[in-house]
Formats: structure tokens, sequence, C-alpha cells
């Protein structure tokens, strides 16, 4: 367990640098998306962008994350996903 600040903020630096990680392997996946997608009027999938956020939602309560925070967050994430896959799609 962690008893000073220093130890605190070294512990939230080493998980953030394993979350950016996996943000850039899902980005990965987003770009593998572009290229497999045929019509560009598939980028935006509304049904899957609610998915997406319902089970994070779901996860975020499983394992006590606030379900609030988690929202917002992959309401952002999802969206900046959304627009990159577009411009990624366009360069295809």
């Amino acid at each position: 367990a962690v008893t000073t600040m220093p130890e605190v903020r070294a512990a939230i630096d080493d998980l953030d640098q394993q979350i950016v990680a996996l943000l850039g392997t899902r980005l990965r996946y987003i770009e593998a998306a572009a290229r497999i997608k045929e019509d560009r009027k598939t980028v935006r999938d509304e049904w899957r962008k609610r998915d997406v956020i319902g089970k994070a939602v779901k996860r975020a309560r499983e394992v006590g994350f606030d379900a609030g925070i988690c929202e917002s967050v992959y309401e952002t994430l999802v969206e900046g996903c959304i627009a990159y896959e577009g411009v990624r799609w366009e360069e295809i």
C-alpha cells in the first residue's frame, strides 16, 4: 500500500503510461476499421457507440470506477475515434 504522495503520484504515472499504450493499441484497430469499411457512411455507427459506452459503464460499476466519469471519458474517446477513423478513411 502506498503511504506517501510521491508513491501515489508514481503509481498514477505508471497507470497513465499503461492506459496511453492501450489507447494506442485501440487506435490501431480504429485504423483497421477505416481500411475494412467500404462506405464512409459506416464510419459513424450510433448503435455501436452506445454499445461500447454501455459496456464500459457496466465494467466501471463492476470494478468500482465512477460510472459518470467513465461515461464522460468514453463519450470523448469514442467521438475522437470516430473523427479519426473518418480522416483515415478519406486517406485510404
